[in-house]
């Protein structure tokens, strides 16, 4: 997937969730979106290099977004809104042997199933297929892991995919390891048990576990290869 054009900086903040204060290459300051609502522990530190992209839409509060860190290992993807458009993409080229052979992905498909609220997964593949994305940034010197902090909403996609699967469809969980550290993937159950143990009671109803990387280029994101899903303090993940 091409990005939009980028500009250097490096993060000085980040405050009040959704704004970072950068400073760019030429010295300016400026404030810019920051669209991720985890607590990105790991994924960012002041003076880290990042790259920001610009928008002249006069409707928009901020014209500048954070798009991406360096911890010093290479680009870190913190743009949630980029990932499931990548994944999609990856889909439909093939990326992911297991999904291999579907029709274009659709996205966001609404779902009203009996005896769950209403809602809605990332992606349908077919008829048959619903995939849930995880943007993933977690890295603490082994697995790369989710999530970053206590997620309720994880929580309902996991019991949403599990009812899929109970009722015969195939219901995937992908987590797009969005850096390059890690060469494996575990659920964070230090800080959130109940998902960790949400994630191994939806495993053994049936839904399908998938870790793959995501690549970025100079200009662009892409995915790249499967990595192994591991479990972690006796979650029942493999």
């Amino acid at each position: 997937m091409r990005l939009p054009p980028l500009t250097d900086g490096r993060v000085l903040r980040r405050y009040k969730r959704f704004l970072a204060e950068v400073e760019l290459a030429d010295g300016r300051l400026v404030t810019a979106h920051c669209p991720n609502t985890g607590s990105m522990r790991t994924c960012w530190a002041p003076g880290a290099p990042v790259q920001l992209s610009h928008s002249d839409d006069p409707r928009r509060k901020l014209a500048w977004t954070w798009e991406r860190v360096d911890m010093g290992r290479g680009w870190i993807g913190i743009n949630t809104h980029r990932v499931n458009a990548v994944v999609a993409e990856g889909i439909a080229q093939g990326r992911v042997p297991a999904l291999a052979g579907y029709p274009e992905p659709r996205r966001e498909p609404r779902l009203d199933l009996p005896g769950l609220p209403a809602g809605r997964l990332d992606l349908a593949l077919g008829n048959d297929c619903l995939v849930e994305v995880k943007n993933v940034t977690l890295w603490e010197g082994g697995c790369l892991s989710f999530p970053d902090a206590v997620t309720v909403r994880g929580r309902r996609h996991l019991d949403l995919l599990a009812a899929l699967a109970v009722r015969g469809l195939r219901a995937v969980l992908l987590f797009a390891l969005n850096r390059p550290e890690g060469t494996c993937f575990s659920p964070a159950a230090h800080i959130d048990p109940a998902y960790a143990h949400g994630l191994a009671e939806a495993a053994a109803a049936g839904v399908e576990v998938l870790a793959v990387r995501v690549r970025h280029r100079p200009q662009a994101m892409e995915l790249g290869e499967g990595v192994e899903v591991r479990g972690e303090r006796g979650t029942g993940v493999t």
